[in-house]
């Protein structure tokens, strides 16, 4: 499929992706660092599913090596895929 005919609906779902991150809150780093690092990895690894997986590696590091606090926030099905992601980086 040719790059115009793709090219709009990236615009798209970029510019809605942009408009969520007025929610977060700049303070709580924790919560905030994951997703600008999604933000940043999708166009840098030309892969909206690479940013995903760079995001939910770091979402689950940042919560598991901060406190027994934010330790909390993470399921094991979340760090299941976490793992998953990171054996991915490693092996392939």
């Amino acid at each position: 499929m040719p790059g115009f005919a793709t090219a709009p609906a990236l615009v798209i779902v970029g510019l809605s992706m942009l408009g969520s991150l007025r929610a977060l809150d700049p303070a709580d780093w924790r919560e905030s660092l994951p997703a600008y690092l999604t933000m940043v990895a999708m166009p840098f690894c030309y892969s909206i599913s690479e940013g995903i997986a760079v995001g939910t590696i770091s979402y689950v590091a940042v919560h598991l090596f901060t406190g027994a606090e934010s330790r909390k926030k993470v399921s094991p099905v979340l760090a299941i895929l976490a793992l998953v992601f990171l054996l991915k980086y490693i092996f392939l």
